[in-house]
């Protein structure tokens, strides 16, 4: 998800009572809700790197304890750096903090950021390095404003009804919106339920559409922003991809434009080295619909070798991205010379140096 939804995540599941436990509870499950994503440090060493690192031990049970160890570290060394302020200016010192219980916190707060990573269709490893596989719900986009608009009314409406109480002269509670928190977290998870059993229908829906006879392999459904009647499917024959629309409250199946069909690539000596290469290695790991495709030589003898995920190439225009094949999201290339070697590799257009 997108780093908003998983500090608004820690923050809103932190007043559902944890809070109430441990000073710094708040702070410490707002900051290790985002934490895992500081993988992206790994970009300093090249697009290829960045994408192999991308959700891997930083998104993984095995690094919880760690993460959570570095983020209670962090706030015990800015506790310190207060409480020296505290006594230079003489003020009272501050409440004695439960540390076990913030690390505790942490760890679920960290753990908040895999599933919530877990539902969309990039995916994650959670048993990584013992186990690799990745795991993708596909439900929800990666960024959710049905979500996100949960969880801001949790953060909000407290201090909202706050002022109109304080006017009122009614008493402030010491700790509010855990009700808000908690309604927020119930709607989310049945946001969740909807489109779970709308991918389901979606799935079936894509299955069921005519394919002129040809036998279904396998079949997805990824998903739309905002509208969970709405998916991207994608069903695999023997031959071919097909990738249509689907519309789970109409039944309508969008899928006969000859642009969403895509026949799977014969395998050229180019795209086997290019499939060899750690961007070839690393991406085919990762992805689960490829498609490996030869585009051409050029004047200098250098042969292109695209890599394409089914996934994230919608037929219909997502606002903000361009929905043509060849510019679709989390592509890559291989660059090959004459003599068959690796001349250099790109992610989403990003030389690896």
């Amino acid at each position: 998800m997108d780093p908003v939804t998983h500090f608004m995540t820690g923050a809103v599941l932190s007043r559902t009572g944890f809070n109430r436990k441990a000073a710094y509870a708040t702070l410490a499950m707002t900051l290790a809700a985002e934490a895992p994503d500081l993988d992206v440090l790994w970009g300093f060493k090249g697009p290829v790197a960045a994408f192999e690192h991308h959700r891997g031990w930083t998104h993984a049970f095995v690094g919880l304890p760690i993460e959570a160890a570095v983020v209670t570290g962090v706030i015990w060394l800015g506790h310190r750096a207060l409480k020296r302020r505290r006594v230079r200016n003489r003020h009272a010192e501050a409440a004695p903090i439960h540390w076990p219980r913030l690390y505790l916190f942490s760890i679920i707060a960290l753990a908040s950021h895999i599933l919530l990573d877990w539902t969309n269709n990039y995916g994650v490893r959670p048993f990584f390095p013992f186990n690799p596989q990745w795991y993708a719900g596909s439900f929800v986009f990666i960024i959710e404003p049905v979500m996100m608009l949960l969880l801001l009314a949790a953060l909000i409406a407290p201090s909202l009804f706050g002022l109109v109480s304080s006017e009122v002269g009614a008493r402030r509670s010491l700790y509010r919106g855990r009700g808000w928190a908690i309604a927020a977290l119930v709607g989310i998870v049945m946001l969740w339920g909807l489109r779970i059993f709308e991918r389901s229908k979606a799935i079936e829906l894509a299955r069921n559409a005519d394919l002129n006879g040809e036998s279904v392999v396998r079949a997805t459904a990824d998903p739309y922003p905002i509208n969970p009647f709405r998916w991207q499917t994608i069903v695999e024959t023997p031959l071919l991809y097909q990738v249509g629309t689907v519309n789970t409250l109409t039944d309508e199946v969008a899928a006969n434009r000859q642009a969403d069909v895509f026949r799977k690539p014969a395998t050229t000596l180019a795209a086997l080295v290019a499939k060899r290469s750690w961007l070839g290695y690393v991406y085919l790991d990762w992805s689960q619909y490829p498609i490996v495709t030869e585009t051409g030589i050029d004047p200098d003898g250098l042969t292109t070798v695209t890599f394409r995920d089914l996934r994230f190439i919608y037929p219909v225009p997502i606002p903000g991205r361009d929905a043509t094949p060849n510019s679709a999201a989390l592509s890559g290339a291989v660059i090959v010379n004459d003599d068959r070697r690796v001349d250099h590799m790109e992610i989403d257009g990003h030389v690896q140096r």
